[in-house]
């Protein structure tokens, strides 16, 4: 059995790693509990110090499990490690991978290498929602609106895949779910999207997010 910790944005994505991944990383062995960031109702602005204080706690209480994040590139803070530099990069592998080794180096300036080798670092590109446009009828029928599949597609047409769908405060994709739906709800409407799209079809469609996960599947089990 391989225990995980997903240190979580906000209730969107705890909620959909509890009741979307965690019962398919189950039956593999692979057994996730998430965790909301100082446990707080709501995600965004998120800081190193925060997510660090987390990560920390699990890592030294919990010796026998793993530790990863799920936050959102577009939720973490101006100054976070990496986040200003990624900025700067075209590829959207190269923003990922700056922010997540920017990540591991501050980390490890106050943990061990012993808890830093069950660390598992990933910043969602670029945001929770962007995932959603894996499917993009899917989408529009878990919203209840039908008539605007046309939409989500055209949203969908203009990237090469959905996690490139930008992180602007007027363009990210909550923020075109919102202009097209003004009554979405992330917690309770993201949940059921991800759910009626299903998550093979996300994996398929998000290679940064099924890279992630599969490094999640493939970890040995530690020592009790």
């Amino acid at each position: 059995m391989t225990s995980v910790y997903v240190i979580c944005e906000g209730g969107t994505e705890s909620t959909v790693v509890k009741n979307i991944f965690a019962p398919d990383f189950a039956a593999k062995g692979v057994y996730l509990c998430p965790i909301r960031i100082g446990q707080r109702r709501r995600g965004g602005n998120v800081t190193f110090d925060r997510l660090a204080l987390n990560i920390r706690d699990q890592l030294h209480n919990n010796r026998n499990c793993y530790c990863t994040t799920f936050v959102d590139f577009y939720g973490i803070d101006v100054d976070f490690p990496g986040k200003q530099e990624a900025a700067r990069k075209s590829s959207l592998s190269d923003k990922q991978g700056v922010v997540c080794d920017a990540f591991v180096d501050k980390l490890a300036e106050t943990l061990d290498e012993g808890p830093m080798r069950r660390f598992i670092p990933y910043v969602q590109m670029h945001e929770f929602e962007g995932l959603l446009f894996s499917d993009p009828d899917q989408l529009a029928h878990a919203l209840g609106r039908q008539d605007s599949i046309q939409q989500f597609r055209a949203i969908r047409h203009d990237f090469d895949t959905p996690e490139h769908i930008d992180d602007s405060p007027e363009s990210a994709p909550s923020k075109r779910i919102q202009k097209i739906f003004p009554r979405y709800r992330k917690v309770q409407m993201g949940q059921r999207a991800a759910r009626a799209i299903t998550l093979k079809k996300i994996r398929q469609e998000c290679p940064l997010f099924n890279a992630w996960l599969a490094k999640l599947e493939s970890l040995p089990p530690l020592p009790a």
